[in-house]
Parts: C-alpha cells; sequence; structure tokens
C-alpha cells in the first residue's frame, strides 16, 4: 500500500481513471441520455484518454504538475460543462499540492476539499441540486475526518462516501445543470457527473492500495 501519493501514485491514477471511464462510457451516456445530451461517457473517455497521453509524453516532475497537466488537457478536449468542472477540481487541487514532493492523506484532504470548493464556486452547485458536488461534498467530509489515517484506507472511505452520495441522486430532482430543465422527470435517474466522480476516486483509492 502507497504512504503518500506522489508523482508516480497520480500518474497511474489518472491512467487507471481513463480505463475505467473508457470502460465505463456506455453506461455513463446511457445515464446522460434521459437529462442531458447524452454524451457524458463519450467525453469523459476522450478527455482522460487525451490526458494519459499527455501525461505519458511529458511525466511532470511532481504531484502538482501531473495535476496541472491534467487540467489543461481536459479544458481543451471535454465537450459541455464537464471539462471546465473537472478542470477546476484538478487545477484547485494542484494549488494546493505544489511545492510538495509527495501528499499524505491530510495533503490530499486538502487538496480534494479545494477542488470541490472551485466547483461549487464555479458552477453554483449544492449538495441536494443533483450534480457531481452530490458525490464529492461526501467524499471531502469523509477524508476530512480521517486526516491522521493511512492513506489507503481513507482513500477508501472517500470513495465510499462518493458512492453512497451517487446512489442518493437517483430521487432528486436536478436543479442545476440540463437537468434542470426536466423538472419532476430528473428524478429516478441517477446523476452521470456524480457517477464519473466517484469512478475517478475510485480508481484514486485502488491506486492507493496497491504497492
Amino acid at each position: 500500500m502507497r504512504e503518500a501519493l506522489d508523482r508516480d501514485a497520480i500518474l497511474a491514477w489518472l491512467a487507471l481513471a481513463a480505463d475505467r471511464l473508457e470502460a465505463e462510457k456506455a453506461n455513463l451516456s446511457e445515464l446522460d441520455r434521459p437529462i442531458g445530451d447524452g454524451d457524458h461517457g463519450v467525453n469523459m473517455a476522450r478527455g482522460f484518454a487525451a490526458v494519459r497521453a499527455k501525461l505519458a509524453a511529458e511525466q511532470p516532475a511532481d504531484p502538482a504538475a501531473v495535476l496541472k497537466a491534467a487540467a489543461m488537457v481536459l479544458l481543451s478536449t471535454v465537450g459541455g460543462a464537464s471539462g471546465p468542472l473537472y478542470a477546476t477540481l484538478l487545477l484547485q487541487a494542484a494549488g494546493k499540492a505544489t511545492g510538495k514532493p509527495s501528499l499524505s492523506t491530510a495533503d490530499w484532504a486538502d487538496c480534494l476539499a479545494a477542488g470541490l470548493a472551485g466547483i461549487v464556486q464555479r458552477g453554483k452547485a449544492a449538495v441536494g441540486d443533483k450534480t457531481m458536488v452530490d458525490a464529492l461534498d461526501p467524499a471531502v467530509r469523509a477524508l476530512d475526518a480521517r486526516r491522521d489515517q493511512p492513506l489507503a484506507a481513507a482513500l477508501a472511505a472517500s470513495a465510499e462516501a462518493a458512492r453512497e452520495g451517487m446512489a442518493a441522486t437517483v430521487p432528486l430532482v436536478a436543479r442545476k445543470g440540463r437537468a434542470s430543465y426536466l423538472g419532476e422527470r430528473s428524478a429516478g435517474h441517477q446523476d452521470p457527473g456524480a457517477t464519473s466522480s466517484h469512478l475517478l476516486l475510485q480508481a484514486l483509492a485502488e491506486t492507493a492500495a496497491r504497492s
């Protein structure tokens, strides 16, 4: 198990995330079809494939540089609101990681919290609005409560909190984004952004659990 997230761990995480998003591409787009444009899976898979290619070519020097480079790729390759929002998540995390060769559990808790704050500021969404915030907010709170715990255990708890938040979006009525135009008809559908957020955090937890 990893005790901290160094450059290689962040690279491994984003590569695994690219694999998972490609594998879940059809499912994510299917979730998006009733309440969005139906292209969330395609966009996310394309964006993270581009991230993996860029990082393999450049091999940034430290965690902050990896996160910043990934953010820039997402900004230019992922359409709709998802690109800017996920780019904001990684850019704000990079800001907190600056100058650190590796990130402890507490460091990553600060990074993820900064990323969530950036998303909230940009998208003006709150818990209960049926967005990615519904997965990320509980993940941040679970991680913050475990700042002093070993990395792998803390990240596993954070990913599980994200999963629960994701599942809790099913009965919600969307109040933000394209889904909000459907009103009550948006209830009964799992939010695709919350789902992709969970996939990312689950990939991170699995990366940390490996040696």
